[in-house]
């Protein structure tokens, strides 16, 4: 396997946890949004992944789709807000957010793992083309 080729599989992994950490942010920035753009309470979004094949031979990552969480909603006892139903219950998004911090962490550490293969492997091809002056 060539430096390009990890390069490559490096660069899909960088693209793949952006998409995540993207998702994780909008979230948790919904966590407590009684309606979202859709009139409804906000669902919760993850981003799916897949093996791909990258330039050269290897097995990259893709992020195929950002879909909706089947987590179920949370119940907020509220009876002043309008939105509350006959019992003062009100819908909120099924955001949690310590799984959220949790995936962002992940995806940020998976991140900058990737990101320092790309240097190291940047650094020994600047080194392999020293040896060839």
């Amino acid at each position: 396997m060539s430096l390009f080729n990890v390069m490559s599989i490096a660069g899909s992994a960088l693209t793949a946890q952006s998409a995540r950490l993207n998702a994780v942010a909008s979230n948790l920035a919904n966590a407590d949004s009684m309606v979202g753009a859709d009139g409804q309470p906000y669902r919760a979004k993850q981003v799916q992944f897949r093996a791909m094949m990258v330039e050269g031979g290897g097995l990259g990552v893709r992020a195929t789709q950002v879909v909706e969480s089947n987590a179920p909603m949370r119940l907020a006892y509220d009876p002043t807000s309008p939105a509350a139903n006959e019992q003062g219950y009100v819908t909120m998004p099924n955001v949690n957010p310590i799984e959220e911090m949790v995936n962002m962490i992940s995806a940020s550490r998976s991140y900058q793992n990737n990101a320092e293969v790309m240097n190291s492997a940047k650094a020994l091809v600047q080194k392999t083309l020293a040896i060839g002056q």
